[in-house]
């Protein structure tokens, strides 16, 4: 058998075990990762009712809970304590009465098997202002879950059978062309038998061969990195968009109600504002980001006087700390010119006050203005919650959040501080966080001065 025969034999079979191995791997991982953002998804939408029963427990809640249920695919039960059914988006039958029978629950996952069991289901207790306790049960069917699941099987067996041709080919070709260099030492042995000695012998080094081995490695995971990254980034933004969305829908289809109160369906198409306002700035983030990824975005500098640039901002801010109770402060100690774009440079001033806003609960935020050698410094420090130091190097990462559970009424989306972060290296600034638990957060950029001309 030939040395070529037997390299591809080696070969074909490696990375054939490698291959099953991995697309095994693969679809265990997909398969629970599936179920479990179904299981996470379900217990957040029961959580988010309870929240809503403990804040205002009545009938009008009730049935608005159950009308927005009876338009996605998921159903719910609401019990009291001694597990009489008070409401449901469902006609209850024996599976139901067995996964909602009365025991004590906590905020939990009290039914998992998708596979044997027909409805996966969650358990949120909730205890009213009003004294009113029972149980928010969320119930999906699994029969969409092991749809889905088949769908998947059978894509896994289509890319089985592509790659296993591809393999074929690919294997094929690279035993060609890894037998050549032998096929090269042949040749030029027989010509050196024959007395030829000005052949050129291919180069054999292992260390050429290793470097291209660690070449391809850090491209292999500089790729599969920026394909986590995309998985991350496209799973938070559809979460991020589907409770806007949800809301959305769910107050629309509340306010085509026939019977409701002129001032309830005000209150619904205020939230279906706010929430479509959500929506808007996050995508107009998102596209900022795109166009700065793309190189696309400009930015026209001019040479601006800073303190002045800085109070101008600073006026138009103060009235809204003000309102929210927060001292908001300027300070000059030495002025210079810098080359800016001062609609970019007050994007990036505003975006780091929004968030001394949002997480201050009053105290003092100061912008402060200073300058040494031929280095600009503008500092923002705020008396606000601050940020773990293991986080910090985070901060700037889209879609980071540093509390996650924050509430969505007084949380951004983990945006503003990557567009931050961008335009100040589009400006070839330097930008330092640091910050303390409790005692708030300091953000510096510095600037190069501009040159007299």
């Amino acid at each position: 058998m030939k040395f070529s025969t037997k390299l591809g034999l080696w070969f074909f079979f490696c990375i054939l075990i490698i291959e099953t191995g991995s697309m095994l791997f693969l679809h265990q991982n997909v398969v629970q990762s599936l179920v479990d953002n179904e299981m996470e998804s379900l217990l957040a939408r029961g959580d988010s009712h309870r929240d809503v029963l403990e804040e205002s427990f009545t009938d009008n809640t009730l049935q608005h809970i159950v009308l927005m249920e009876s338009k996605t695919d998921t159903e719910v039960v609401v019990t009291d304590t001694s597990g009489r059914i008070i409401n449901s988006s469902i006609a209850i039958n024996n599976d139901i009465k067995s996964i909602i029978a009365p025991t004590t629950h906590n905020n939990q996952i009290i039914e998992a098997d998708w596979k044997s069991k027909p409805y996966i289901a969650t358990a949120s207790p909730f205890s009213s202002n009003s004294g009113d306790s029972g149980t928010v049960f969320m119930l999906k069917s699994t029969n969409q879950m092991k749809g889905l699941i088949t769908d998947l099987n059978h894509h896994f067996g289509i890319a089985v059978i592509i790659i296993l041709f591809f393999l074929v080919i690919t294997n094929l070709f690279l035993v060609k062309l890894l037998t050549k260099p032998l096929v090269s030492m042949k040749e030029a042995t027989k010509r050196i038998n024959e007395g030829d000695f000005t052949v050129t012998l291919p180069v054999k080094s292992k260390d050429e061969i290793g470097e291209l081995a660690n070449s391809i490695q850090t491209l292999a995971s500089n790729l599969n990195y920026l394909q986590q990254e995309r998985k991350e980034f496209l799973a938070s933004i559809s979460h991020e968009l589907r409770t806007p969305l949800t809301y959305i829908r769910g107050y629309a289809d509340i306010g085509q109600m026939p019977h409701l109160l002129d001032t309830q369906r005000i209150e619904y198409l205020k939230i279906i504002h706010e929430e479509s306002i959500r929506v808007s700035t996050l995508l107009e983030d998102l596209f900022e980001l795109a166009k700065m990824d793309q190189n696309s975005f400009s930015i026209v500098k001019e040479k601006i006087k800073l303190g002045e640039f800085l109070q101008l901002i600073f006026e138009k801010a103060r009235p809204v700390f003000s309102n929210s109770g927060i001292d908001l402060q300027f300070y000059i100690k030495k002025d210079c010119y810098v080359n800016i774009d001062p609609l970019r440079f007050e994007q990036v001033v505003q975006n780091i006050l929004d968030n001394a806003l949002k997480y201050s609960d009053g105290g003092t935020t100061t912008i402060e203005l200073s300058k040494k050698d031929n280095t600009c410094e503008l500092t923002i420090s705020d008396e606000g919650k601050g940020i773990p130091e293991d986080q910090i190097p985070y901060i700037f990462d889209r879609l980071f959040r540093v509390e996650k559970s924050r509430s969505r009424l007084t949380g951004g989306v983990g945006l503003g501080l990557s567009i931050v972060k961008e335009i100040v290296d589009a400006h070839e600034g330097e930008l330092k966080v640091s910050s303390k638990i409790g005692v708030g957060t300091t953000v510096s950029i510095l600037l190069k001065e501009a040159k007299n001309r």
